[in-house]
């Protein structure tokens, strides 16, 4: 400690967290159990969760770990060794949050220092959901072991500060399953006055303009289509800089590229490329900076996509048929999705064989997610295994013979039974692999290929059984249509009862039709029972845009894809037919407007409220889950004009970490689920947020993609074309000017926030306002809302969910899975 002469020095507040760090690497084992079966069946509700957002499904390895490990000292492996260092960026927590598709033990050492004005007692409060052991000043303090997956305990421990320098040592260890919430926070309860202090290897004023620089950067836009891709600083460094730029895809991608750069001093800007060579979707891009072995990164998010060269889509489906697969065979991720759509257009030979052993591996070893990639392979190989080499043939047939299709077969894994999404391409592959291979075993069941899809296809008629009864379970959920739409065209084109394919092809049209209500231009606009930020915060580059431009010749094509080949492949050789007046209701031109109000989910819990023009489109989840802890909900989404990224969503934030691993994360989701409510182009947002939650809400608001926009005060207005917004706080709205999400983003601080929003056709935000500025909400008794609206008079909404308005009550027992769209009037002119 004595020989170390810089250091980064912060203030320290009585109740504050202790948020600077240095940190080692995270080692990481394999945490394999004996193979065993598991109970239990889909779970519908999964995501309503009960404690928090805990899911509550454990796996035999948490089982396992947990009986050895779970209230005993942690297992200390390993010494510290720092190679990095930890900013905060408004995060209370040194968080490493991430993605594992197999079991995995995880493990990092951390260290910063107390430097107290005089000696003392000091209160701490630590809290993980894995296991840590406290060290300070080289003596063990303590240690705490929950390892309660992903779900937060906290422990006090009392620390006995020395005058000056103090240094914390903290080891901190966890098993990763999946979606894995790795991560510490250290409040300092109460104690001497104090400062933290981190060594650093270089002058503590360097150390803090790198702090400075990564905590103000960001991109120079929110979305490339074309053009340089540019970051952009708050303030020039004072030194150079060696840049590393890491581009990584959402969790499920495989892809990585790294590009180093030297930033000069002085410099505000660095050009990173093109948008044309860089690889489409919504992207992370992981900035790492390095001045004198001072190691320091942030993440930034941001969408690519290569609209400018995809142009317009062909006019007739035959030739939009084509484009699709030409263009997943030459565009997309390597996968066997990629590898599907060549073998489908006649492409199998060297390279699609290599893409197909590329991803083997992950089957054999039965990762989380294998099942995305098996649908399209057992196709592949049912159809065109003759364009398959030989070799790799039989190595498919033996991933398929050992593969784990359901949790009552014995395996290791993690892979994610209990969704619906999943469910359907586990029945899905079971029953198309026995038929492929009828008399070969299959190991983990022992059953005969035969008997196995026997089993498989009583499990995908009880599946369709609960689809048609109730539909989605993940409701209206942007990521999820293309996972049931994989499924439903597998069974579409190889399902060897005639029953399974005609109700699987019915299946595909009711979900391009709850698409199409949903969308506005093509672009899905509605609540969403699960989201992500990759999901919300792009628009052309998702699979659902890609889906439209297939069908209705409206919409892009990103990277990565799920179903959109298989869906080519069905509408080309399996007599898919797809409504045509869909495409009219999906690019909705009509002098009316439609309401559409449907209920998804088992029992309707999901209740769905959506109106839309030509100019706007809004959706709400009406009577949802109100003041509970979410899960990765968005309650409320809306779109302006014909621009798709003229999009607006509310919500509250899981984490404060921008770009994390969160469920909900920071976009993704929300905190604490509003008190929502609509009725038309109106709605009202009420947030009554939990003490340790973030205290503030937010809107997604991206200032450059509307043609005319304006904040003040309590308001903020917006217009794309001739739709416009108003969006109206209870309290101030603070745009965000710095870091990731500026220009992006406004904030209402408080535990207790509201939303009122109104969209309408508008030539001019000035007429918005004078229309609509005055809008209130005001309370009467029984916990009803009144706003006196200039189009709809007095509109009333219920404590019970229902709206009245106009001389109509919408109630909540009204709406059905099957829906009703209402075609409406025009009054929402502000003009």
């Amino acid at each position: 400690m004595s020989a170390q002469t810089h250091w980064i020095e912060k203030p320290l507040q009585p109740g504050a967290a202790i948020c600077y760090w240095q940190v080692g690497r995270t080692e990481e084992a394999r945490f394999d159990v004996p193979d065993m079966p598991m109970k239990g069946e889909m779970d519908p509700f999964f995501f309503l969760t009960k404690v928090k957002n805990f899911i509550p499904h454990e796996y035999p390895c948490r089982t396992i770990f947990a009986d050895t490990y779970r209230g005993n000292r942690p297992d200390v492996r390993g010494t510290f060794v720092g190679t990095r260092w930890w900013l905060p960026f408004g995060s209370p927590r040194l968080d490493l949050s991430g993605f594992w598709f197999r079991p995995t033990r995880l493990a990092t050492w951390a260290r910063t220092t107390v430097d107290a004005d005089v000696a003392g007692m000091a209160n701490i409060r630590l809290g993980t959901c894995g296991g840590a052991v406290l060290w300070l000043n080289g003596e063990e303090i303590g240690w705490i072991a929950p390892y309660s997956r992903n779900l937060e305990v906290k422990q006090d421990f009392a620390l006995p500060l020395v005058e000056g320098r103090n240094e914390i040592t903290l080891f901190f260890d966890d098993l990763a399953e999946r979606d894995a919430r790795y991560f510490y926070q250290m409040d300092y309860l109460s104690g001497p006055a104090a400062r933290v202090c981190v060594p650093v290897p270089v002058p503590g004023s360097v150390a803090e303009s790198l702090e400075a620089a990564l905590d103000g950067m960001h991109l120079d836009r929110p979305h490339y289509f074309g053009g340089d891709i540019t970051l952009c600083l708050a303030e020039p460094l004072a030194l150079d800089v060696d840049v590393n730029v890491a581009i990584e895809g959402d969790f499920m991608s495989r892809e990585r590229f790294d590009f180093d750069f030297k930033l000069k001093a002085g410099e505000t800007t660095l050009l990173i490329g093109q948008a044309e060579s860089a690889p489409a979707d919504f992207r992370h891009f992981r900035i790492t900076l390095d001045a004198g072995g001072f190691v320091a990164a942030r993440s930034l998010g941001v969408e690519i996509c290569h609209a400018e060269r995809q142009g317009d889509a062909p006019e007739a489906l035959k030739d939009r048929i084509t484009e699709t697969l030409d263009a997943i065979s030459q565009d997309s991720e390597r996968d066997t999705v990629r590898a599907f759509a060549r073998l489908a257009s006649g492409r199998g030979g060297v390279e699609t064989d290599a893409m197909i052993a590329e991803i083997l591996p992950l089957i054999e070893d039965c990762h989380d997610c294998a099942d995305f990639s098996l649908v399209p392979l057992i196709w592949s190989r049912t159809v065109w295994g003759a364009d398959i080499d030989a070799g790799l043939r039989d190595r498919i047939d033996a991933a398929v013979l050992n593969y784990r299709f359901w949790m009552d077969e014995p395996g290791n894994d993690v892979q994610w039974y209990f969704s619906e999404n999943h469910a359907l391409l586990f029945h899905t592959c079971a029953y198309l692999s026995g038929a492929l291979l009828p008399d070969a075993t299959f190991v983990r069941s022992g059953r005969t290929g035969a008997e196995q899809s026997a089993v498989g296809a009583a499990r995908v008629r009880t599946w369709l059984d609960h689809f048609e009864h109730w539909e989605m379970a993940e409701f209206n959920s942007a990521p999820y249509f293309p996972i049931d739409l994989k499924g439903l065209t597998a069974l579409a084109a190889l399902s060897p009862h005639d029953d399974i394919a005609k109700r699987a092809k019915a299946g595909i049209v009711r979900l391009c039709e709850i698409i199409a209500r949903s969308a506005h231009h093509g672009m899905v606009t509605a609540a969403q029972g699960r989201s992500y930020e990759h999901t919300l915060c792009a628009g052309r580059s998702l699979e659902l845009s890609g889906v439209a431009r297939l069908l209705w010749g409206r919409g892009w094509y990103g990277r990565r894809v799920h179903a959109l080949p298989q869906l080519a492949v069905c509408l080309r050789d399996h007599g898919l037919i797809i409504p045509l007046e869909l495409a009219d209701i999906a690019n909705h031109h009509s002098d009316e407007h439609q309401e559409w109000r449907f209920a998804q989910g088992e029992n309707a819990f999901a209740a769905l409220y959506h109106y839309k023009s030509a100019d706007f489109a809004m959706g709400s989840a009406a009577h949802y889950r109100w003041n509970e802890w979410g899960y990765q909900e968005t309650i409320l989404h809306l779109r302006i004009g014909e621009t798709p990224e003229a999009s607006i969503w509310i919500n509250h934030p899981g984490e404060t970490i921008q770009f994390g691993y969160g469920r909900p994360s920071y976009w993704g989701g929300c905190g604490t689920i509003a008190r929502t409510q609509q009725y038309r182009g109106l709605a009202i947002l009420e947030f009554t947020v939990n003490e340790e939650q973030p205290g503030f809400t937010h809107a997604w608001f991206p200032v450059a993609e509307f043609d005319e926009s304006a904040i003040s005060g309590h308001i903020a207005l917006a217009r794309s074309g001739f739709g416009a917004v108003m969006l109206k706080a209870a309290s101030p709205l603070f745009p965000v000017t710095e870091g990731p999400s500026a220009g992006l983003e406004l904030r209402q601080y408080g535990m207790k926030t509201r939303w009122i929003v109104r969209v309408c056709s508008a030539a001019d935000l000035r007429t918005v306002e004078t229309r609509f500025a005055a809008l209130e909400a005001s309370e009467e008794g029984e916990g009803t809302i009144v706003i006196e609206d200039p189009d709809y008079g007095t509109v009333h909404f219920h404590a019970d969910g229902s709206v009245e308005a106009e001389g109509r009550r919408l109630a909540r027992s009204d709406y059905t899975v099957k829906g009703e769209a209402t075609m409406l009037s025009v009054s929402e002119t502000a003009s």
